[in-house]
């Protein structure tokens, strides 16, 4: 009985530890297929990592080009002009809208580059409801109900406000809208084809040379008997006043102590005549103008040699190897000539006589010629020749000794 019992609990023993042993091998198992599913699991992991590192690097790629698109549209957007340009306006409605449709022809393309503004004096009403009808264009309103006192009996009051208008337009797009460059038209003016590019190219001239107050597209002597070189600049220090671009810098210089009366005497008649004298006037040396038709690519031309050191060798060589020309009838000797010519004048009175003869402009502004640079005024003579008025200190000054 003994024996029995002992065999019966060794039995349960074993019984028991067999069943411990399946219990352990079924959780081996059950352990072996968690660590298989975890496997399978980490390796579906890494595979979705992968591909998730692969889609973030489309995505990454998409954002960088996406950026890279909109960072072009927005500079393009933001793009810093060259310059403002302002149409100054009173009360001719007609003609601000010549003016205005000949910006519009070639600013198209270079829109961001050049914001067009119409600045009016006044409050004639067709002109600014003929402005405010364009909706590429910003409208500038200049109301001034302050009296003039002109310091000379006589003196044109008009002068006075004009000088007030200027002041007040460059003030506003030089402080009050940051530009950094100006380009200023009369609202009777018409541009050429290469003008946005001349004055960008211009723009870098102002840049690096700061003894140039201003750039201007026009020409006192641009009549089409007196110019034959559409790629020829000339530097002069004679201000035109004319479709001309200065800087911030230089406004800040000028603004303190802009005059009162702005010297203008002619700058209204470009698209018309008034009266028998200043009809005259008018068809003598406004309407035979020669508006270039010659598309100039300026951006690509070497324009170095109008840097003032650059210059003064450059005018005073061509200077110098003109022909010079003496005593009467300077105009028929000219013609007879092949080659350049040079021809002195003693003073303003001679300079009147000589300029008459060829029909260029005779007036002078505080004893300087129109056009002048060193004194010499430089016009083309019905040919390729050039005639160079050369005044009776302008040699020295361009170091050129009189043979």
């Amino acid at each position: 009985m003994r024996l029995f019992a002992t065999q019966s609990e060794y039995a349960d023993r074993v019984a028991a530890a067999v069943e411990a042993e399946n219990h352990c091998t079924n959780q081996m198992r059950l352990l072996i297929d968690q660590i298989s599913m975890q496997q399978g699991r980490i390796v579906a992991l890494e595979d979705e990592k992968k591909r998730r590192d692969e889609e973030c690097g489309q995505l990454k790629a998409l954002v960088k080009d996406l950026e890279r698109r909109g960072l072009e549209r927005l500079v393009d957007k933001v793009q810093v002009p060259v310059a403002a340009v302002v149409i100054m306006a009173c009360n001719r409605a007609n003609y601000l809208e010549r003016t205005i449709n000949s910006v519009f022809k070639y600013q198209g393309s270079v829109a961001s580059k050049y914001p067009l503004f119409v600045s009016q004096d006044g409050s004639n009403p067709q002109v600014k409801s003929k402005a405010l009808s364009y909706d590429k264009l910003t409208y500038m309103q200049h109301l001034d109900f302050e009296p003039v006192h002109a310091d000379n009996p006589g003196e044109l009051t008009a002068y006075y406000k004009i000088a007030r208008h200027y002041k007040w337009a460059l003030d506003n797009l030089f402080y009050k809208h940051n530009f950094s460059r100006v380009i200023i038209l009369e609202d009777d003016m018409e541009i050429a084809p290469d003008f946005f590019d001349y004055f960008e190219a211009a723009a870098d001239l102002l840049d690096k040379d700061k003894s140039i107050m201003a750039v201007s597209s026009w020409n006192d002597n641009g009549q089409k008997q007196f110019v034959h070189d559409p790629y020829v600049l000339y530097r002069s220090d004679f201000f035109p006043g004319l479709g001309w671009m200065l800087t911030r810098t230089t406004w800040d210089e000028l603004s303190p102590k802009w005059p009162k009366a702005y010297p203008c005497c002619y700058f209204s008649l470009f698209f018309f005549s008034l009266g028998s004298s200043l009809g005259q006037f008018f068809q003598q040396y406004l309407a035979p103008i020669k508006l270039n038709d010659v598309p100039v690519d300026w951006k690509s031309r070497d324009l170095s040699y109008l840097i003032k050191d650059n210059y003064e060798k450059y005018f005073a060589e061509i200077v110098k190897k003109a022909t010079p020309v003496h005593g009467e009838n300077v105009v028929l000797k000219a013609h007879d000539i092949e080659g350049d010519v040079r021809i002195e004048y003693k003073d303003q009175s001679h300079f009147e006589i000589i300029a008459r003869q060829f029909g260029i402009f005779n007036e002078w502004k505080d004893g300087i010629p129109r056009t002048a640079y060193k004194g010499v005024v430089v016009f083309r003579y019905q040919t390729p020749r050039r005639i160079f008025l050369v005044g009776p200190d302008s040699l020295r000054q361009l170091g050129i000794k009189d043979p």
